[in-house]
């Protein structure tokens, strides 16, 4: 039908008006075909009917009823589920890339209430969870959600095309107790109504009691499966299965990988889901060091920071939306052995170590020694980031992210700075950055110019001198050479002022 988007079999007319052309599973082959060929970067494959011949069984409960979903295609994304299949169409796509926050909905588990976004999330994702749609947010005798209420009474919605992700946001949030309402909702985009009145919205929620219907919402025990091999439940099943099929990509939180397919089209033949494997979600803090396994998500990163580096607890606040921190992981955001990833200088100044496993066999290696070259890492076929560990230590820590957008923006340059000086003198220094080359690096000719000097503006300026020698940066859409070089002198300027007590954050300015 000519300007109508298709939901399933019934057309959609409000939609049709604010976001993109939709197809219905049948026309998507031709969708996508007509993409391929129309994008010269679709080189990686062509991702037709979104599936590989992989199938699998999952069982969620979505609005207060439970759902049984045989023989799905793995990489089907819950957004696509929820318009095409279930006809839930107040789930809005925008950006199909996690960015917009359109596509929110609250996700439970044993570990709580989580807002993510749909549109990156895969079905296999969910199994044994509990989903909350915007349809799902009023009562079952249709009382409004409190949300709701405030939105309505305090004109929190113009169009109303991003109203159901910033409901979704908020009502999390309210059954959370948290009440940092622009962090909370800092993943959700709106162009028409102004964030004033739903910020208003979000703090006369907060006050009101959580819905039982929401209160009440948890996972549930599913029953035992056979499908190990496709989603395991402890590392020792993930290193058994992976070593028999290396060449399965692996899905923990799919902030990276569901931009694979819903971005690239990519087919990705064979997978293997780790979000079942409850060893590799452990955070151990002890006297000596701090470990996480690879599979935490960085908003647990972030509360475990807090007490002990919050420079870098800060920077993790930045760099991604309350939605992607929820699904992101730790072990992810190192694997992927980007360039610009923003965890990997960090944990490099804190002197990491990467714990790897393939079959039975364990390894550890300090973690800059990972990164190779660009897209290469120091990882076997068929072996797997298991924990990331730093030891504890004062707290020297600055992490510095320098980007476009102050929140949710891929750094132009990161560093990350950690220097010991005992009694007026640099005793010891580990200095990394991110966006610099073509992996994340240490400075180490800087560090060799302030180890042994006195703890001075001019062992920083002679320290200045020496980044031509450590980085030959790259001009790009982010910046150019040029500037991320002056960058970074100015960062190892400002760390010296940090650490003499000067103000140097840029929210901290009067």
């Amino acid at each position: 039908m000519a300007g109508v988007a298709q939901s399933g079999t019934k057309p959609c007319l409000v939609t049709s008006i604010c976001r993109p052309l939709r197809f219905h599973r049948g026309q998507k082959d031709f969708a996508r075909i007509s993409l391929y060929v129309a994008s010269r970067d679709a080189q990686s494959g062509l991702n037709i009917g979104n599936a590989t011949g992989i199938k699998m069984t999952i069982t969620f409960h979505l609005n207060g009823e439970e759902v049984s979903l045989p023989d799905i295609s793995p990489t089907t994304t819950l957004l696509d589920w929820l318009r095409e299949d279930r006809e839930l169409t107040g789930t809005k796509e925008g950006c199909n890339e996690g960015d917009c926050g359109a596509c929110t909905v609250m996700v439970t588990d044993q570990s709580g209430h989580k807002a993510l976004n749909a549109c990156i999330l895969f079905l296999p994702q969910l199994h044994g969870k509990s989903v909350r749609t915007v349809e799902g947010a009023a009562g079952p005798d249709g009382q409004l959600h409190p949300v709701q209420q405030a939105m309505v009474d305090l004109h929190g919605a113009q169009c109303g095309f991003c109203t159901p992700g910033f409901v979704m946001s908020m009502a999390t949030a309210q059954a959370n107790g948290a009440t940092d309402h622009d962090d909370q909702l800092a993943g959700n985009l709106c162009r028409c109504t102004g964030y004033a009145p739903i910020i208003r919205a979000a703090q006369r929620a907060a006050k009101a009691e959580v819905p039982g219907w929401i209160s009440g919402e948890k996972a549930f025990v599913v029953p035992a499966e056979d499908a190990t091999d496709l989603r395991p439940t402890s590392s020792g099943e993930l290193a058994a299965a992976y070593a028999a099929r290396p060449d399965a990509t692996l899905i923990a939180g799919a902030t990276d990988v569901g931009l694979w397919v819903t971005k690239q089209l990519r087919d990705l033949e064979d997978v293997i889901f780790l979000d079942g494997c409850k060893d590799l979600k452990e955070i151990s803090v002890t006297e000596d060091a701090v470990r996480f396994g690879a599979m935490v998500d960085m908003n647990r990163v972030r509360e475990t920071l807090k007490p002990l580096h919050a420079s870098y607890a800060e920077m993790v606040r930045r760099y991604a939306s309350q939605q992607v921190r929820a699904a992101a992981t730790i072990g992810g955001n190192i694997a992927n052995g980007s360039p610009i990833g923003d965890n990997p200088p960090a944990l490099i100044a804190l002197g990491a170590t990467l714990h790897l496993r393939k079959g039975d066999a364990r390894r550890s290696l300090p973690l800059e020694e990972f990164f190779i070259d660009y897209g290469k890492q120091d990882r076997a076929s068929g072996e797997f980031v298991e924990a990331v560990s730093f030891p504890r230590q004062p707290d020297r820590l600055r992490v510095y992210k320098i980007s476009k957008r102050f929140d949710q923006d891929i750094s132009a340059v990161l560093g990350a700075f950690n220097v010991t000086v005992v009694n007026g003198s640099v005793t010891a220094a580990r200095i990394a950055f991110g966006g610099m080359a073509g992996v994340p690096k240490r400075a180490t000719h800087v560090e060799a110019a302030v180890v042994g000097q006195a703890w001075t503006p001019e062992t920083i300026a002679a320290a200045q001198a020496e980044f031509d020698k450590d980085f030959t940066p790259l001009t790009d859409m982010r910046a150019s050479s040029a500037y991320r070089l002056e960058t970074a002198r100015g960062l190892l300027a400002r760390y010296f002022a940090d650490l003499n007590g000067e103000t140097t954050h840029v929210l901290e300015m009067k």
